[in-house]
């Protein structure tokens, strides 16, 4: 009895694609020969007599038999059409790089059409045959069970492969016809009536085979405006163009969910789908759509449009995990959007980003965490006062990957708060302008930043008692503290302040969440008493300065009443944050740790009175004002703790009488409270 040809096999042959399709199996065959004889490998003679026999068979076993894995490792038709080869995870390994055939040949395949390529994703659609032929047999084999399947699944008993038919046929007719189209340099148009027959056929039936023809269809979309393409269809109007791309977007996740359903974890993480023959088929189709999303991407100029291309192609990220190139290629698309784009695209290149971090692979969580942080210094190189919020939530975002996995963050947070450290102490060790410049910059500033973000969120009270123990990641807040604080030491002039500032707010939200005390103190209080040191500050035209946006002050600035102002309004805010914060304020040694702060101001106060003759009537006032709010919050404190029975020794208790403290109602919180109020007003004016 003769051997069936499958459908896929006879839609293959009648493309008109056969002869140079066997012309370039021979020429990889020959490419591979010469490769062979040069490396002089074992077994030489049985892999030339194997090429002979390829050669040898004839055109009608090469079609009728596409999808036959052959051991010497000769590509079948659908592998080979699919440049699967070009996937592997391995392929920066010399050995594979000397077994691809020449990109003369690759070039032969790319130009072969993609539905040749996946016409096996048809023969899937076939095992519904097969199905209710088993269905009918059921009644004589197993009359019980069929009589249960009446009662409780009547609608698997009355299951038609053939509903659809109608429909399907003229499809398969319109494909047909473009194939002649095409033959005849012409392509068929897209029409509204076929894509609603498309989807149709997914939202009703779940179609494989109507998913193929869409995915092509996508295909010609994103390849549309490339002269060296081949393409099935053509869009002659830019709404079938935008309903194409839509209908695809949304409706793929969808039906690959109904066949390949994948597994997520119970700690968020997903799986991709079990191995298996069907699997092993879509997956190439998925591929090639994943690989179309991300060369589109760059196309679309709406932002609608590309926010739901990043959604879209997040949601069959665990079909496509496995091919390490295209995720590699799709994460450096998303970051492009995720550090250049308007905000709404920005934060769906970070669920995209996020999705894929998800992934139960521990290594594309390294990829993802390391691409992140290293597009997050390059984009904060230069800083300004319209970049700084895209900035900041990079930061925030950034910081949120690094809390999926407290212990592989670890890894990658010790590595680049050690390059700090390195960069601090070879600036230390030369001590000239060129080096103060790899500590005194924008991206030192950032990074130290974004960690003291990172750390503030995995080792705050709330992540630890949610997690039931401590974070791996703090162990790093002691080294990340030391850098910084080195930093600030480095450089002492009035022109360096706003970089010091800067620093000082980075440990002060590290401290806040941390509920670790930071001797910041000892680096505000000198700012202070230097700016009140000038006698009469020279008065000026110029803008106020913003701290906010720079890190180092101009030269123009220096000595002026509109500096001197401006940096004792910022460092009393700063201190005054720094004492009504928990670890502070909140302890029971509060009146004894803030003697050294008050006694060294009101000594700075009273010169400054003698000194300036009344020039600096506003900043004296307001360094006074938190002197006394201090004073009024020692006071507080001593109140609080007068009834307190046990020793300074006795820790445990000393823990539960601080964390029983109201913290917000001492005089100090109150004030920073009205403070930070007259700050946002002031800046919601400018």
């Amino acid at each position: 009895m003769g051997k069936t040809t499958k459908k896929s096999a006879k839609k293959f042959a009648s493309s008109g694609q056969l002869k140079k399709t066997i012309e370039s199996r021979r020429k990889h065959q020959q490419a591979k020969k010469k490769i062979q004889s040069r490396r002089g490998a074992k077994g030489k003679g049985k892999e030339r007599e194997i090429a002979n026999d390829n050669d040898a068979t004839s055109e009608e076993e090469d079609v009728e038999e596409p999808i036959k894995k052959d051991k010497s490792k000769v590509k079948s038709v659908d592998d080979f059409l699919g440049a699967k080869f070009m996937e592997d995870d391995d392929e920066e390994d010399g050995e594979e790089d000397d077994e691809q055939p020449d990109s003369e040949e690759n070039g032969d395949e790319e130009s072969i059409a993609d539905d040749q390529s996946f016409a096996s994703i048809d023969d899937l659609e076939d095992e519904g045959t097969a199905h209710v032929a088993e269905l009918s047999k059921l009644a004589e084999k197993d009359p019980e069970f069929y009589k249960y399947l009446q009662e409780n699944d009547k609608e698997l008993l009355e299951f038609d492969p053939n509903q659809s038919d109608e429909d399907e046929d003229e499809d398969e007719q319109i494909d047909q016809d473009g194939d002649t189209d095409m033959d005849a340099e012409s392509t068929p148009i897209l029409t509204n009536e076929i894509l609603q027959k498309w989807k149709k056929a997914l939202l009703e039936h779940r179609s494989l085979r109507a998913l193929r023809r869409l995915l092509i269809a996508f295909r010609s979309a994103a390849h549309m405006n490339e002269e060296d393409q081949v393409l099935a269809w053509s869009i002659d109007s830019s709404t079938m163009y935008r309903k194409l791309i839509t209908t695809t977007l949304r409706f793929t996740p969808i039906v690959l969910e109904h066949h390949l359903p994948y597994k997520i974890l119970p700690n968020g993480k997903f799986k991709p789908p079990a191995q298996s023959p069907k699997q092993r088929t879509i997956q190439k189709l998925v591929l090639s759509y994943f690989n179309n999303i991300i060369h589109l991407i760059p196309q679309l100029t709406d932002n609608e449009m590309i926010q739901l291309s990043l959604t879209g192609s997040a949601k069959i990220l665990p079909y496509t995990i496995t091919s390490r190139k295209s995720v590699k290629a799709y994460l450096k698309r998303c970051l492009e959007l995720w550090s250049t784009a308007e905000d709404s695209v920005r934060i769906a290149a970070f669920l995209a980003i996020r999705k894929l971090a998800s992934s139960h692979d521990d290594m594309i969580l390294d990829i993802v965490l390391k691409s992140a942080y290293l597009e997050l210094v390059r984009s904060s190189k230069s800083t300004s006062v319209h970049k700084l919020p895209s900035i900041n939530l990079m930061k925030n975002s950034a910081s949120e990957l690094f809390c999926m996995d407290h212990a592989t963050a670890y890894q990658h947070a010790f590595g680049y708060v050690r390059q700090l450290a390195i960069h601090l102490r070879n600036s230390m060790k030369t001590k000239t302008k060129e080096a103060y410049k790899l500590v005194y910059n924008w991206q030192y500033v950032h990074s130290v930043d974004f960690w003291s973000l990172v750390l503030a969120r995995a080792c705050s009270l709330e992540t630890q008692v949610e997690r039931g123990q401590e974070s791996e990641l703090k162990p790093l807040i002691y080294p990340l503290v030391q850098v910084s604080l080195g930093a600030i030491k480095l450089v002492s002039n009035a022109r360096s302040f706003p970089f010091h500032l800067h620093i000082i707010r980075s440990m002060l939200h590290l401290s806040r969440h941390t509920k670790t005390f930071i001797p910041l103190s000892s680096y505000i209080v000198p700012i202070i008493t230097s700016a009140l040191a000038f006698k009469k500050p020279k008065s000026s035209t110029l803008r106020p300065f913003d701290f906010d946006s720079n890190i180092r002050a101009p030269s123009q600035y220096l000595k002026t009443r509109v500096y001197i102002d401006g940096l004792v309004e910022e460092s009393t805010f700063v201190l005054a944050e720094w004492l009504a914060s928990p670890p502070i304020q909140g302890s029971i040694a509060f009146p004894e740790v803030i003697v050294p702060v008050v006694v060294t101001l009101r000594k700075a106060l009273k010169s400054a009175r003698s000194a300036s003759q009344g020039a600096l009537g506003k900043e004296i006032g307001m360094v006074k004002g938190l002197v006394e709010r201090a004073e009024e919050s020692a006071k507080w404190i001593e109140q609080e703790r007068k009834g307190v029975g046990f020793a300074p020794g006795e820790t445990a208790e000393v823990e539960r009488w601080e964390s029983a403290l109201k913290v917000d109602e001492s005089p100090l919180a109150k004030y920073v409270k009205v403070q930070q109020k007259a700050r946002a007003k002031r800046k919601s004016l400018v």
